[in-house]
């Protein structure tokens, strides 16, 4: 006779919503958090230059991430080092 608690009915019902809501794998797009070509950073920027970024990606349907990317590769074409 398995033991249950009063939570059991619960979890149950989670994971098989959880189960019905997630999509196939196979027509799934990988996030860059999956992809291998990517790297996670942390860089801190003033909340004022951060709520500037955030609002003007948003308003050019752009991810942050993104914008960074094309500024830092400038950067670094700027300063000749663009083949890293």
């Amino acid at each position: 006779m398995s033991k249950s608690n009063r939570f059991d009915g619960l979890f149950g019902a989670t994971r098989r919503t959880e189960a019905q809501a997630t999509p196939s794998e196979s027509g799934k797009k990988k996030g860059k958090g999956q992809d291998p070509d990517y790297m996670r950073t942390t860089i801190y920027l003033p909340r004022s230059l951060h709520r500037k970024l955030k609002a003007v990606a948003l308003e050019e349907e752009r991810e942050m991430s993104e914008v960074v990317t094309e500024l830092v590769e400038k950067w670094l074409e700027e300063r000749g080092s663009g083949s890293l």
